[in-house]
């Protein structure tokens, strides 16, 4: 498989509260040549599976929270290198999305570097217990999310795209993160959520969306967001792979991340 080297033409800033901490953080986004990292103060981590230190409700690098939606606009703009520099342990909560990672990642551009090759993958992956499931292949971008709630609306939800990239931008980077009308008392107990709004959040009520939603399977379209976020930490590219996931979320997605990682070995 051949991946082009890419980095942002330029410094980006980004500043807004964590998405569950609710603290204030700035956020830097510089040009780089080595991966993607993150780093606040002295600590440095790389984005990689086996960096993952918590999978409850976000995906933690080290100290640092809720990367999954801006690796997930960095794998749609297939950006592979970038230093990601913090004053807080948690990514800006924006708008929910990856939208607006996305329209500052464009607005700066893009710095283009070498072509190389790196392994491909010639076995499936698959991941599956009495939750979830996962299968990750070669191919071509074609990606699929199933979006399962039982009895309860919406019950099943499915997104689809056969090019994930080309798609990425309009069909996927808008789509919030979500919540159950009656877990509220329990989120708001627990103190997460606490960077988001009604703007920035979707809330599923029992029978409909309690607020306007950006597309009618947005629940599934925000799974499939966060899968693309957690499987980039192996840094393949998302165009060279077929991934298909049902009712899956953090912990399974970077175990299966995990695997695919020990299957494709990319270095540099």
């Amino acid at each position: 498989m051949i991946r082009l080297r890419r980095t942002v033409a330029k410094t980006i800033r980004f500043s807004g509260l964590g998405l569950h901490s609710g603290t204030p953080v700035e956020m830097v986004v510089h040009p780089s040549s080595d991966g993607i990292a993150f780093r606040i103060g002295s600590e440095r981590v790389t984005a990689s599976p086996e960096n993952v230190t918590d999978t409850t409700r976000c995906t933690r690098l080290g100290s640092i929270s809720t990367i999954e939606h801006l690796m997930s606009a960095f794998a749609g703009l297939e950006i592979t290198d970038a230093e990601v520099e913090l004053t807080a342990p948690e990514i800006p909560g924006m708008d929910g999305s990856s939208k607006l990672f996305v329209e500052a990642i464009l607005a700066s551009g893009f710095q283009d570097g070498a072509e190389e090759s790196i392994p491909g993958l010639y076995r499936r992956i698959f991941l599956q217990d009495d939750k979830f499931e996962i299968a990750v292949a070669k191919g071509n971008g074609h990606w699929r999310y199933v979006f399962e709630t039982g009895k309860r609306w919406p019950g099943t939800q499915v997104f689809e795209s056969a090019s994930v990239t080309q798609s990425y931008v309009e069909q996927i980077a808008p789509a919030r993160t979500f919540a159950f009308s009656e877990e509220l008392p329990m989120i708001m107990k627990m103190g997460l959520g606490q960077g988001l709004d009604e703007r920035s959040a979707l809330i599923l009520g029992p029978a409909t969306y309690e607020n306007q939603a950006r597309f009618v399977d947005e629940p599934a379209r925000h799974k499939l967001l966060d899968l693309i976020g957690d499987l980039y930490l192996t840094g393949i590219p998302i165009k060279m792979l077929n991934v298909v996931a049902e009712k899956s979320g953090h912990t399974g997605n970077v175990q299966a991340a995990a695997l695919l990682q020990q299957a494709v070995q990319i270095t540099g």
